[in-house]
């Protein structure tokens, strides 16, 4: 069967929205923790300006700390060429630059034009030159809620264009969680056929329960690698009333049931993905993690024997 890599996000786009800081022992402990679970990838953090994502602040200490395993890659978020410098100084194994492809979104979460944004991150991925990895996540790609559906032709061409670049992989985000399957199907088959060659990344949300509907869609059109965060943790902003991304391990606990390789040790993960409530203080939305996989049976109630006497 297919293997299938995940990309664990909680620690960056999961942690980022939190409103209570939470402390970098907690984070490196995070991290060390899912580290041993199987994941292709963990994006730790991000090199963004602390003033503007106070959560991560951290980001160095949180890098310096982490206890590295071997065939996990270690990735950031880096919004501009100061972040790259201090992400290289870091020593991530990937850095992951973003934008997004509609203007308005553009506009709301980075203050600048598309192309400004463009032109940015060019210059970061000239600047590091090849020495680390690039991964560019374009966001927005299947909806704006302030737009509405983004053009394929859109998405297409920017990703066309940072493919250009040289980036290794591309991730197309459902940012706000406005996907359906029939939509995932038809851009998948699209990228498929131009950029099969890159690293290609899904990244959904489950904003109106259709998340893991759109994994199942991408998996089924020939992707491999997906995003997810761990209690489906995370959120933009500027999408009113979205939830978080798909739960990791709800989508890893679909994938292993229906025969899939994902790498990951589920039962590891689940005993990590239970402690997340405690470590933001609030409920999260992830099910597996409550209601235990499809295999974990109970025993019968005491009256079940008693029936089974009485039919003999």
């Amino acid at each position: 069967m297919t293997r299938i890599y995940f990309n664990e996000v909680a620690t960056r786009d999961g942690f980022q929205i939190e409103p209570a800081f939470i402390p970098t022992d907690v984070k490196v402990a995070l991290v060390d923790e899912l580290s041993g679970c199987g994941y292709a990838k963990i994006e730790v953090t991000s090199f963004t300006s602390p003033k503007a994502i106070p959560m991560l602040r951290d980001a160095e200490e949180v890098m310096g700390r982490i206890r590295r395993v071997p065939g996990v890659e270690y990735t950031v978020l880096v919004p501009n060429l100061r972040g790259a410098e201090r992400a290289l100084e870091s020593r991530a194994d990937e850095l992951n630059l973003v934008m997004s492809t509609s203007e308005t979104h553009n506009l709301a979460n980075l203050r600048m034009p598309r192309e400004h944004s463009f032109a940015a991150l060019a210059e970061v991925i000239r600047m590091v030159d090849g020495r680390t990895p690039i991964n560019v996540s374009l966001s927005t790609c299947f909806g704006c809620p302030m737009e509405g559906e983004v053009p394929p032709d859109v998405v297409l061409g920017f990703a066309r264009r940072f493919a250009d670049l040289g980036v290794r992989g591309l991730t197309i985000c459902d940012t706000t969680g406005m996907a359906h399957p029939a939509q995932v199907a038809r851009l998948v088959e699209a990228l498929q056929k131009e950029f099969a060659a890159l690293q290609l990344t899904l990244h959904f949300h489950n904003t109106r329960g259709m998340g893991l509907a759109n994994v199942l869609a991408a998996v089924q059109g020939g992707i491999t690698r997906f995003d997810g965060s761990l209690g489906g943790l995370g959120g933009c902003p500027y999408a009113p009333g979205a939830s978080g991304n798909i739960s990791s391990e709800d989508a890893i606990h679909m994938l292993d049931a229906m025969g899939f390789d994902t790498g990951i040790d589920l039962h590891r993960l689940l005993a990590v993905a239970r402690q997340m409530p405690q470590i933001v203080g609030h409920d999260v939305p992830g099910q597996v993690a409550k209601a235990g996989r499809i295999t974990d049976l109970h025993p019968a109630p005491a009256s079940v024997a008693e029936l089974k006497e009485t039919f003999k």
